[in-house]
């Protein structure tokens, strides 16, 4: 199954998923949260390793997107990371924060969200989790294909009643 969390920019859906995650097993994939700088990170969940995202400097390699400046290679090591969790099959969600302009554009997370989506689509026991701000929400189900879903808010994490 393919749950949507969807809802405005700067609105605290990845500050929602920190804490719905927290202590709960059988949750793994990335949530991009801010640092304690403002900078943007991936976090794995089950391990919470934290990756830098963010480029500090031009001269490394980057995706522009809009006032953000993020290292393709965090792109790369994120989409290899979810990649391999959702091989392995040891989960019951699988998060993935966030799918936006970037994927629309094919870069991004896009490679691993087209692999879960197609996947996990019809999948009854495993399910992914989608960030997707609200105003995108129509391009993505587009883009991915996706008929089958069931968007999920912000209380719905916190009275987990969703799933």
């Amino acid at each position: 199954m393919i749950y949507i969390l969807t809802d405005e920019i700067r609105t605290g859906k990845t500050t929602a998923l920190l804490e719905w995650v927290s202590g709960r097993a059988g949750v793994d994939g990335l949530l991009c949260p801010d640092d304690d700088n403002g900078k943007r990170y991936f976090l794995k969940i089950k391990s919470k390793e934290g990756f830098k995202l963010e480029a500090d400097f031009e001269t490394e390699a980057i995706i522009n997107i809009g006032s953000f400046k993020f290292l393709q290679s965090a792109f790369k090591k994120a989409n290899d990371y979810i990649i391999k969790v959702a091989e392995e099959r040891a989960f019951q969600y699988l998060v993935i924060d966030e799918i936006g302009k970037l994927e629309l554009k094919k870069e991004g997370l896009h490679v691993s969200a087209e692999r879960l989506i197609s996947t996990f689509i019809s999948d009854k026991k495993q399910h992914v989790i989608l960030v997707v701000r609200d105003y995108l929400l129509d391009s993505i189900l587009q883009h991915y294909d996706i008929s089958e879903y069931q968007l999920i808010s912000k209380s719905d994490l916190t009275k987990n009643s969703f799933a």
